[in-house]
């Protein structure tokens, strides 16, 4: 039952944080078209801008595609979706402070291991693969170099 409601609680929570209104505004500007997901997704199709890379990515409960909807709602990307409904989850908790901790996340990432997505927290909860990115992408050799100096230390 709780799971159920979770759906609705996302929406109403994105929608009080300005994030989902933040999401329409942006599909607004860059004229995609909005369509109505699954369980209080909003889908944008047909995004335009270079940036970011990705086929898609979310802006409160707007999931942002490059692509149609109908693309992203077909059973193969079923995973894909649910990785982006992740994230609404993550604004509805976050509201806007998720763009700041996601880009200090990414950041992070990037250093460890020159990919913005493998060790994101925010991406690491969303699903690595559900979302397209690499779960083992070594880390750089500098921040192997510090873990081992430290292991040797508590040793």
């Amino acid at each position: 039952m709780a799971a159920r409601r979770w759906p609705l609680a996302r929406t109403v929570l994105t929608a009080a944080n300005g994030t989902t209104g933040a999401g329409l505004l942006l599909a607004l500007v860059t004229r995609t078209r909005i369509r109505r997901g699954r369980d209080g997704v909003l889908i944008a199709e047909g995004w335009r801008l270079p940036m970011p890379p990705a086929a898609c990515f979310t802006v409160g409960s707007v999931v942002i595609t490059r692509r149609s909807a109908e693309w992203l709602l077909h059973d193969d990307r079923a995973a894909l979706l649910a990785h982006e409904s992740r994230h609404a989850g993550q604004y509805a908790v976050l509201g806007p402070l998720f763009w700041p901790a996601y880009w200090v996340a990414c950041g992070w990432s990037y250093a460890a291991t020159g990919s913005w997505g493998c060790r994101n927290w925010f991406e690491r909860q969303a699903g690595l693969t559900d979302g397209g990115y690499p779960e083992d992408v070594p880390l750089r050799p500098w921040l192997r170099r510090a873990r081992r100096r430290r292991s040797r230390r508590g040793a």
